[in-house]
């Protein structure tokens, strides 16, 4: 009879391995996330990214950016096990060469006025707090035309299209694209409530890329007045493809939530990998047991499957994006709120 090891030597040799031997590893009772609860206070940031400026131009680097990238997965280029997360500084004058790639990429303003990013030749001229939606393989570049720098955070499903191996990327020829329409349009087209009669939107990311703070600032504080807020989350709302009614881009779900004082939110966990910003405010947030204390512009990472609780030491809006988008397309979204599976019986 042949023995146990000469058997898998056998299999070795054709490429093989006996599945009792990994299952229990491969197929978890619940998610094992390998990014564990972090933050990145802006504090510690901002001085970095004032010395890449000096360091390297926007031009030299394509993108100037700084890697968020989760302590637990050094090397990976990931805040989380499925996203990317990178704060990015333009210098006035400066420009961001056009490119395009497979991968999804959402702008946050986090700091400036004025410089903008232009998506399939229409420019976004930003605002701290502006979310911008640039969908894959869309032309994009960036420029700074205003007399101070500009800071924001880039977040991007780079591990999941690199999942798949499907990433492709490409320069354009000239350093800035040529502008179309005017900046503001795909707003003025769609951000209302509004759309052009008999117009067929068949992309799976939103018609209407650019989503000002003060909109979205204008209908949280006058939900608030309303009603009382969610236990969970305080008073929270996605941002919304108008063609359709679903998340703003395919794989990436985008946020803002609005915290009163004092708020202090029920256990509450889910199968999304999330990444948070504070735009306004001061807070605690407590991570699978552990505590950061959290101010304007820091950036907290929450992965999957850890409960975690929100307190709001002032009036707080917080942003946060995830990669719940893509998991529900894929059946594989779950959420306990309370201690309790939402939807479940």
């Amino acid at each position: 009879m042949v023995k146990p090891e000469e058997f898998r030597a056998a299999l070795s040799e054709k490429s093989m391995r006996p599945l009792w031997d990994v299952m229990s590893n491969i197929v978890l009772p619940e998610p094992a996330p390998v990014a564990i609860p972090a933050i990145w206070e802006f504090s510690d940031v901002a001085p970095l990214l004032e010395e890449a400026g000096r360091l390297i131009s926007a031009e030299e680097a394509e993108r100037r950016v700084l890697v968020l990238e989760n302590p637990a997965m050094q090397g990976e280029v990931r805040i989380v096990d499925s996203l990317y997360a990178g704060m990015q500084l333009i210098l006035p004058g400066e420009t961001a060469p056009a490119h395009r790639h497979s991968q999804s990429a959402l702008r946050f303003v986090v700091e400036g006025e004025g410089a903008f990013t232009s998506v399939d030749g229409e420019r976004a001229i930003m605002k701290p707090g502006d979310f911008i939606v640039t969908a894959n393989w869309r032309w994009h570049d960036h420029g700074n035309e205003t007399d101070a720098p500009m800071i924001w955070l880039d977040g991007l499903d780079i591990p999941i299209v690199d999942a798949f191996k499907a990433t492709f990327a490409q320069r354009h020829t000239e350093m800035r694209q040529e502008t179309s329409r005017p900046s503001g349009y795909s707003e003025w087209r769609h951000g209302s409530g509004l759309s052009p009669v008999d117009e067929q939107w068949d992309d799976l990311s939103s018609p209407q890329f650019h989503y000002p703070f003060a909109r979205v600032r204008e209908a949280l504080t006058g939900l608030a007045d309303s009603g009382a807020p969610d236990p969970c989350h305080g008073y929270r709302m996605r941002y919304t493809n108008p063609s359709t009614g679903g998340w703003a881009m395919p794989t990436i779900a985008a946020y803002m939530t609005y915290f009163q004082s004092g708020f202090s939110s029920k256990p509450y966990r889910s199968t999304e990998s999330r990444v948070c910003i504070a735009v306004e405010g001061e807070g605690k947030v407590c991570l699978g047991g552990q505590s950061f204390v959290w101010g304007p512009k820091d950036v907290f990472a929450i992965p999957a499957w850890t409960e975690f609780l929100m307190e709001a030491e002032t009036d707080a809006f917080v942003f946060s994006f995830s990669d719940r988008a893509a998991q529900e397309k894929l059946g594989f979204f779950r959420q306990v709120a309370e201690n309790r599976e939402v939807g479940v019986s």
